[in-house]
């Protein structure tokens, strides 16, 4: 197993390597998952193979990327999590889903914490996050996990874009 990064009550987040590519494509080759995240078109196994190497890359230049969420009571992937600057922003931005078969158990939320908690431990102040203005169960696990609701951003085409800020709390 790669290297873990940080745990949770039942979840180990861990380095993505290639053998995650057919663990990846079972969570975003699924439509139902991906119909909020970007254009909604799930991923074929060339789209998980390149986005394991951009990360692969991002741990080289960053330190971090997406995670393998990993259920410590059985070992199975569940889903993934992490930070990424989509295009380059300056801003890290938090990133998740799970498989279908694991919704509505709370992993989400219990990831994200632990995610917004790893990204104060490397430093990192502001995190972002940005949403499909559908996609209120994503909202509301961004809200527990303690990201404020910044409202819609509008677009010049579509609906817009649902933005949330993690700010930091001062030491001390």
């Amino acid at each position: 197993m790669s290297q873990a990064v940080f745990q949770t009550t039942r979840l180990i987040a861990r380095r993505l390597d290639r053998g995650d590519v057919d663990a990846m494509l079972a969570v975003y080759g699924d439509p139902d998952v991906v119909r909020y995240v970007g254009d909604g078109t799930p991923l074929d196994r060339r789209g998980c193979e390149r986005w394991v190497e951009v990360t692969l890359r991002n741990y080289a230049t960053r330190g971090y990327g997406m995670f393998a969420l990993v259920e410590r009571a059985t070992g199975a992937i569940v889903g993934f999590c992490g930070l990424v600057h989509p295009s380059g922003q300056a801003e890290p931005e938090i990133k998740y889903a799970l498989h279908r078969g694991h919704w509505g158990r709370g992993f989400a939320t219990e990831a994200a914490r632990a995610l917004l908690d790893h990204a104060s431990h490397l430093g990192l102040g502001e995190v972002i996050a940005t949403l499909h203005p559908g996609n209120e169960a994503s909202a509301r696990v961004l809200a527990k996990a303690g990201m404020l609701d910044l409202g819609l951003r509008r677009e010049t085409e579509g609906p817009g874009t649902r933005f949330f800020r993690r700010i930091p709390v001062p030491d001390g």
